[in-house]
């Protein structure tokens, strides 16, 4: 290996054998300087002139770095963007003062290591925020300097997303554990494109993770935290390349062109896909009663099966409708039938369910809860106004004459029916109800077809959601172009509070085959299981087909702009599944096609689909991209760029005037 040392020179020391052109290349990463540019904004950013400890430094015993530049500058979010290695457990204070940069460290030293202050671009100078792009200071406590370096990508398992600011780190303790119980021995921090890179490694064999830090230890405490962890080992390793530089005449004449030996680190193509832990501690997150007739239970982690509930100032026997308001048994709202038990100001309870010990084992728990309403009482300005409107309402009746007793207004139960004048031919209604529903009369439920100028019925079916107790859908069989009316009778259905609906009734349209098109997949290296999820711009799901024969098909799509998701439904279930560190259990895989598809209606669209002809960081499409690259400096450029274009062009129109 080499090192740097102000005093001495240069001197290459025989870890790997590393060739002089290594040394050319840390000095270029030590200090990288800026272009001298023109126009109206300076474009140089600060210059490197010296640091304490020096860089390169072997021996380092100073636990305050200062480096010093040829110009004032400041820091941008320099917690966010400058990454100490080895990780620092108290957090370094890192700031700007006058022309320096001055990293006080908390931790102590730890021998025959090196360390590695990645500035990024946070170094800038200060009246026009130039980047020092790059920035790489490096010592050791040491006799040697290790500047080996890994490099990659860190995604969202679930849609390919870049994550920013994830913490990438490696362990040269090969243990499973070491994750959970050491920190990192040398980190990275991802960028807005997901990308990491660790530098001033050492040659030998690690394991590597991507985490979330939230409690600033550097190893892996929190199921709650988003993990990435790789299979294999990572084995550090260089070769030698060679590239093209080019020296400018001005902007836009080239001098020449010189090919130059260079070092490539690798691996520098890793990819890390990052996901929650399915496995959570299961307890009793939260209850809360927000109106009298019901109360919420929220779990921190899904169960199999439903907690027990017994009543302590009631009787809980056919006391409640449970609705589960997520898929699994993690948040349930009960829904009180019973007035009696309803008007108690506050429900005593035991609730009894299975509870994550401190050994990871579901055991019996029970929890006594109390729980009172948050519904606000009228107040005696709202009772007032209710009975002077009354009052009101009476006088006007006597002043008519009226002998008959006004009839009580009736409070209807309420409905939302979904179900659009145009609708999809695949489509299906829905109603929607403010509460369970007691009871419901099918024989008045009636859905008819226009036939010339009749009315037809025709048969349906009605369900109620799987999911949502107070929703019942209607499947019928819409051909295409027709006319079809739905009707429901009063009093057909009644909620659990005694209310029924009035008279229901809406006409809609089914579309013609020509309002659609179709898109065809023929996918290279689908495996039997996986299924398709075509996705909207909002990278949202649409629609969902099983791949059968290598062919997802999509069928009756309204014309527009789509992307297509492949799961890797490896356990059969029909649904993507994350993964899990203690069971070494990575996420299913997702694959996306790499480009948008848009069409008009009545086209049908046939795509050849190769899953991996792209690396999966290359593969999400940017149009749905929600993690978006920063592109600040590249305003920035563009700005001088164009300042400096403007100059050329008045110096031009000038010189020809004369």
């Amino acid at each position: 290996m080499f090192y740097f040392n102000s005093k001495y020179g240069v001197r290459l020391l025989k870890r790997g054998a590393l060739p002089l052109v290594v040394v050319a290349a840390f000095l270029y990463s030590c200090a990288s300087v800026g272009t001298l540019g023109g126009g109206d904004y300076d474009e140089t950013p600060p210059k490197f002139l010296k640091g304490n400890p020096a860089p390169g430094e072997l021996n380092a015993s100073r636990k305050r770095v200062t480096i010093e530049f040829d110009e004032y500058l400041k820091l941008d979010k320099p917690q966010d963007k400058i990454v100490i290695s080895p990780p620092q457990v108290k957090q370094a204070n890192v700031r700007a003062v006058g022309k320096k940069v001055q990293i006080d460290l908390q931790d102590t030293l730890i021998p025959n290591t090196t360390y590695t202050i990645d500035f990024g671009d946070a170094i800038q100078d200060n009246n026009e925020g130039n980047p020092l792009e790059n920035f790489v200071y490096t010592f050791s406590t040491g006799e040697q300097l290790d500047s080996m370096e890994v490099s990659g990508t860190v995604l969202n398992a679930r849609n390919l997303e870049p994550i920013k600011g994830m913490m990438v780190g490696l362990h040269v303790d090969l243990a499973d554990s070491a994750f959970k119980t050491k920190p990192f021995d040398r980190v990275g921090r991802t960028d807005s494109r997901g990308k990491f890179t660790i530098k001033g490694v050492a040659p030998g064999e690690y394991h590597i993770f991507a985490l979330t830090e939230t409690d600033q230890n550097y190893y892996y405490s929190q199921s709650t935290e988003t993990v990435a962890f790789r299979d294999s080992l990572v084995i550090p390793s260089f070769d030698l390349r060679m590239r093209q530089d080019t020296t400018w005449i001005d902007s836009l004449v080239i001098d020449t062109i010189v090919e130059r030996q260079y070092t490539h680190y690798m691996p520098d193509d890793l990819i890390l896909k990052a996901f929650v832990n399915h496995k959570k501690d299961q307890r009793l997150a939260k209850s809360e009663r927000t109106t009298k007739k019901d109360f919420s239970l929220f779990f921190t982690a899904p169960a199999d099966t439903f907690p027990t509930i017994r009543g302590l100032n009631f009787d809980e026997t056919d006391a409640f409708v449970i609705e589960k308001l997520t898929e699994r048994i993690d948040t349930l709202k009960y829904w009180i039938k019973d007035s009696l038990i309803y008007q108690l100001d506050t429900l005593e309870m035991e609730v009894s369910y299975l509870y994550t010990d401190t050994l990871k084992q579901l055991v019996p728990r029970t929890d006594t809860l109390k729980l009172a309403s948050k519904e606000k009482p009228k107040s005696e300005k709202e009772l007032k106004k209710e009975q002077e409107a009354k009052e009101k309402e009476e006088k006007e009746h006597r002043e008519k004459g009226d002998t008959l007793e006004v009839a009580p207004k009736i409070e209807f139960l309420t409905v939302d029916i979904y179900a659009p004048s145009s609708i999809d031919v695949y489509d299906y209604l829905t109603l929607t109800f403010p509460e369970p529903v007691q009871s419901l009369d099918s024989a008045a439920f009636h859905l008819r077809q226009k036939v010339d100028t009749l009315w037809n019925d025709i048969p349906f079916e009605l369900q109620r959601d799987t999911l949502d107790v107070k929703v019942y859908n209607v499947y019928g069989d819409w051909k295409p172009g027709e006319s079809y009316a739905f009707e429901v009778d009063s009093a057909a259905v009644t909620g659990i509070y005694g209310r029924f609906i009035d008279k229901q009734k809406k006409e809609f349209k089914a579309k013609t085959l020509d309002s659609y098109g179709q898109v065809f997949f023929n996918i290279v290296g689908a495996q039997e299981g996986d299924f398709v999820e075509l996705l909207d711009t909002k990278d949202e799901v649409v629609r969902t087909v099983d791949v059968e024969n290598g062919r997802a098909d999509f069928y009756y799509l309204n014309p527009g702009k789509y992307a297509a998701r492949l799961v890797r439904d490896t356990n059969r279930n029909g649904m993507w599944d994350t993964g899990n560190y203690e069971e070494k259990i990575q996420p299913e895989d997702v694959f996306y096609y790499k480009n948008m598809i848009e069409f008009k209606a009545n086209f049908d669209v046939l795509q050849d689909w190769d899953l991996n002809e792209l690396t999966l960081d290359r593969q999400k499409p940017d149009d749905i991209k929600k993690q978006k690259p920063d592109n600040d400096k590249d305003k920035n450029k563009n700005r001088n760029r164009n300042n400096n274009n403007n100059n050329r062009n008045t110096n031009n129109r000038n010189t020809n005037r004369r």
